[in-house]
């Protein structure tokens, strides 16, 4: 059974810095393609960034620059390292799964796992 446990949200103040931790269990995690994405209240949930089984990295325009994903295929966990952050990244945040293929496309398995809440605010 595919499961995604995520973790490493909280408050933090405006300009401050998270890591989030997603371990992906029942499958081989080094043949998935992973992804963040995140729900704010009353918005519909977005992908904010995407890392294939090759390590190419993709990012939403709103988290260039601030926000980094990376995989680490020995401990089975995605991250998403977060800067600089915005009382605007205030969300909960869901890593996904999927397979990609050679051109870098992603088909992600709809599956999600409960979630870490990030909250930015002074």
């Amino acid at each position: 059974q595919v499961q995604l446990v995520e973790s490493g949200g909280g408050l933090v103040q405006p300009g401050g810095s998270l890591r989030l931790s997603c371990v992906l269990s029942g499958t081989i995690f080094s043949i998935q393609a992973m992804g963040w994405y995140r729900q704010a209240p009353g918005k519909e949930r977005e992908l904010v960034a995407s890392i294939t089984t090759g390590r190419a990295t993709a990012y939403a325009d709103s988290v260039k620059g601030r926000f980094t994903i990376s995989r680490d295929n020995a401990k089975d966990t995605a991250y998403l390292q977060m800067n600089s952050l915005k009382p605007e990244d205030t969300a909960v945040y869901y890593c996904q799964s999927g397979l990609d293929n050679p051109a870098g496309a992603i088909s992600w398995r709809d599956l999600w796992g409960q979630g870490t809440q990030v909250t930015v605010s002074s």
